[in-house]
């Protein structure tokens, strides 16, 4: 690619268990009304930017995001969340009435991925969408998008913001942030 596109990490709209606080990859829940509503403000966001590449994780609260938000993307199994483990399904709280201190960037879960293994499906990502030779959307979740946002960091000097929101455009002079997620932050 001759020039470096923008980077938008676009987080699926709520779920039932989003909203909960449990950790949720490989359980395919669908979006829940707010959460539908939010795929649509982030398309109205969206509108008219043109993407040379969309993508979206399998699992179908990310794909009726994108197709909420008005793209059809392409779907790329390197995009599915973060695999929990023995711990799909518990909040933070729970997992660490038996694991104390616990994060999934300290310490992988029983039975799920390790940190690099999620980084190396980060890299695959990257190099898809650097390969597209202009603005990517990437319609995924939380935890893959922020480990996709690290892999981002050192590269070519290229800066990054992240904030608790749903919608992240990554480039070197700024960031655009938009909440489709319903966290605020």
């Amino acid at each position: 690619m001759t020039s470096r596109g923008e980077l938008w990490l676009i987080r699926h709209g709520e779920t039932e268990w989003s909203r909960s606080g449990q950790h949720t990859s490989r359980t395919d829940l669908p979006l829940t009304p707010e959460g539908e509503q939010k795929a649509r403000a982030a398309g109205r966001l969206l509108h008219g930017h043109k993407f040379a590449l969309v993508l979206s994780s399998p699992m179908q609260r990310a794909r009726e995001t994108a197709r909420l938000a008005g793209f059809e993307p392409e779907v790329i199994d390197d995009l599915r969340e973060w695999d929990y483990g023995a711990y799909e399904g518990r909040t933070t709280q729970e997992i660490r009435k038996d694991a104390p201190g616990w994060t999934i960037w300290t310490a992988p879960p029983p039975g799920g991925e390790t940190a690099d293994q999620v980084g190396s499906r980060a890299d695959r990502v990257i190099a898809r969408a650097v390969s597209a030779g202009g603005d990517v959307a990437v319609f995924g979740h939380g935890h893959m998008l922020m480990d996709t946002c690290c892999v981002c960091w050192p590269r070519d000097g290229w800066n990054w913001s992240r904030r608790r929101a749903g919608c992240l455009c990554w480039r070197p002079d700024r960031s655009v942030c938009s909440d489709t997620s319903g966290r605020r932050g």
